[in-house]
């Protein structure tokens, strides 16, 4: 019951849909999307950590506010283990500023392809250009024969002595 090219097959078959799957265009622009998304990330964190929260830093007496927390319980210096508990609300204001950065950018980036949509909807259709001079001559002789077949008549009521 268990034969294996019957089990080698089924398996390829798994992998063939899967390949089938990975190749459509909707998985490739995901992946493509994730990857940039990832890459834009690094630039957003460095944008943040590095440009615009040293000034705020600055603005507050010198203050890294990445290290601002609020201790719950503090380390012991006698031991080797970190037992320092704190809630560090600095890296959560870092957090929302990058997240407030990157909802701007998709909101304008969405806001970019919804205008090239409206304009492209806006924008009449195009009439069809000219057809090319093969289809042309094609659709004369079409027309022609067209004036030149008899019109199907109707066929008379035939009596029985008319059929023999």
């Amino acid at each position: 019951m268990n034969d294996p090219i019957r089990l080698v097959r089924a398996r390829l078959g798994i992998f063939g849909e899967f390949r089938e799957f990975i190749a459509r265009g909707n998985v490739i622009d995901l992946a493509v999307g994730v990857i940039v998304g990832a890459a834009f990330n690094d630039i957003v964190k460095s944008l943040v950590d590095n440009v615009v929260m040293p000034p705020i830093g600055l603005l507050l007496s010198g203050i890294d506010v990445a290290k601002l927390q609020w201790v719950l319980r503090a380390d012991d210096p006698a031991t080797k283990a970190n037992e320092l508990v704190a809630i560090q609300y600095g890296l959560f204001i870092n957090t929302l500023i990058r997240f407030v950065i990157v909802a701007w950018v998709v909101f304008l980036l969405v806001k970019g392809v919804n205008a090239i949509r409206r304009r492209d909807a806006e924008q009449p259709a195009k009439e069809p250009s000219a057809p090319a001079p093969q289809e042309a001559l094609l659709m004369e002789i079409r027309d022609l024969l067209k004036t030149q077949a008899p019109a199907p008549t109707e066929p008379a009521a035939q009596t029985p002595a008319a059929r023999r």
